[in-house]
């Protein structure tokens, strides 16, 4: 296109503000974590220049960060530095051979998804890139590939920077809508929330020290077995990979929810880890009871619910939600069959519901950040970023979801059909993702390509939560 954006007539010399800790962590010789999002759309896409102008006039304002490059600074570790953008540089249109059916077209996408989670981004120019992808496949007519450095922000700010490129279908002159998650009352007699503090602080510290001494044994010395979702292969964040996705009705989920009495993502993290043991009892049955770990990404924002970007670049306090605020959270997958007992599929609902609410009343979660920041003072940058490494190595699987606006939404006029977002370049044989959009649920699946059955594993998904859904809601 041969076009330079100059943002805000910032010099080239200027420094903004640090690279936060975590955000070196993620982008450094020991890993460089990359998040790909895909936003499909009903109709072709007739004009990509076009398309891809649009993006660049709505995209770059949002945060410095898409017009900055990370630098060393002597005195202060790594900072962002602003430069000129040249959008040549960040959007792709792939040429595909012309005239194929969609069938056809779904496995040059994916190939074309595959290789492009693997390579990194140059170092010396904004870390982001966009894909426009022309051609139909089985679930567009067209689609957008953001891949964006992890360093940039987490999953919360990234979803909220790309959705506001977008606009509500319905009514573009109002803002998107989210899910609002909602905070559960407080006791109202005295002397029974007394007696309760009291009793959560002593199970709080408890399990602090469990949960606390578990994560450290899981990062430093107990890798997971191998197994059919775990190959152990060293250097596996640079192998290949195949990503699927699969689509759940919300309602459905909020059946099994009431049902329960459980949350929606304690229903959907069950339905998956069922659907991994299941894929493995299927895979091989002497490895279905493996001992595997999941790490579940977990917001540490104070906040009860999904802010847009306007939000959080309005002033000095809002500023501080953007950037990665996570942690992680290890989780034991239940077994399929304990003491001959029959399955009970419930179970993984259940067990992954009492791990989380006994997690929660921990402090372990942020003890872990706390040491993260020890090893970064104590020891540098590389030696935090290579406990983070065995962290992700050491376990099985990594889970992480963020929530999607309630409304039908487009881009540039386009209608945006479906959407889902991938963390690529994990030391890990299979990630899993989430998200909301509209009435529906999308996971994406990341699988090591010719080691995980990507098909296979989507059926034992799906046989999943059809076994949950049905015994969920099955007449006492």
């Amino acid at each position: 296109m041969g076009l330079q954006v100059k943002v805000g007539g910032v010099k080239d010399v200027e420094l903004s503000e640090p690279v936060s800790p975590i955000g070196q962590y993620l982008n450094s010789s020991v890993l460089s974590i990359h998040i790909i999002g895909v936003l499909e759309f009903d109709n072709p896409i007739d004009d990509a220049s076009r398309l891809a102008l649009y993006i660049i006039d709505v995209f770059l304002p949002i945060n410095h960060r898409f017009s900055s490059i990370m630098v060393e600074d002597k005195e202060e570790g790594k900072r962002w530095k602003r430069v000129q953008v040249k959008v040549e540089d960040h959007i792709v249109v792939p040429s595909f051979p012309e005239a194929l059916s969609p069938e056809s077209y779904d496995h040059y996408f994916n190939d074309y998804l595959s290789n492009i989670s693997m390579g990194p981004l140059p170092q010396t120019q904004p870390l982001w890139e966009i894909h426009i992808i022309k051609y139909p496949t089985s679930n567009a007519s067209g689609s957008v590939v953001f891949k964006l450095n992890h360093a940039l922000g987490d999953g919360y700010s990234i979803m909220g920077a790309v959705l506001s490129c977008l606009q509500r279908a319905d009514n573009p002159s109002l803002p998107l809508s989210f899910p609002v998650i909602r905070k559960t009352l407080k006791p109202e007699n005295d002397l029974k929330s007394f007696f309760s503090v009291v009793a959560l602080g002593l199970s709080g510290a408890r399990n602090t020290i469990l949960d606390f001494g578990w994560s450290i044994l899981k990062s430093s010395f107990l890798e997971d077995s191998r197994s059919p979702i775990h190959s152990r292969k060293e250097g596996v964040e640079f192998r290949p990979i195949n990503i699927m996705t699969m689509t759940f009705s919300l309602d459905q989920i909020k059946q099994i929810k009431s049902s329960l009495q459980a949350t929606i993502n304690d229903v959907v993290c069950g339905m998956i880890f069922l659907g991994i043991r299941l894929y493995m009892e299927e895979t091989s049955e002497e490895t279905r009871s493996a001992r595997s770990t999941a790490l579940v990404v977990l917001n540490t924002r104070s906040i009860s619910g999904y802010k847009s970007v306007d939000e959080m670049l309005r002033n000095q306090e809002a500023k501080s939600l953007w950037g990665n605020q996570c942690l992680f959270l290890h989780i034991p997958l239940p077994e399929l069959h304990q003491n001959g007992n029959p399955l009970n599929p419930l179970k993984f609902v259940q067990e992954t519901q009492n791990v989380v609410k006994r997690m929660r009343n921990s402090f372990a979660v942020y003890l872990n950040g706390m040491l993260l920041e020890s090893i970064r003072k104590f020891r540098g940058l590389e030696a935090t970023s290579r406990y983070v490494h065995k962290t992700l190595k050491n376990s099985s699987i990594l889970v992480t979801n963020v929530i999607g606006p309630l409304e039908k939404i487009t881009l540039s006029n386009q209608t945006v059909k479906g959407m889902y977002f991938m963390g690529v370049n994990f030391p890990q044989s299979l990630t899993i993702t989430i998200i909301s959009y509209t009435d529906q649920l999308r996971v994406a699946v990341g699988a090591e390509k010719d080691f995980i059955d990507h098909v296979k594993f989507r059926t034992c998904t799906e046989k999943a939560f059809n076994m949950i859904f049905d015994a969920a809601l099955k007449p006492n």
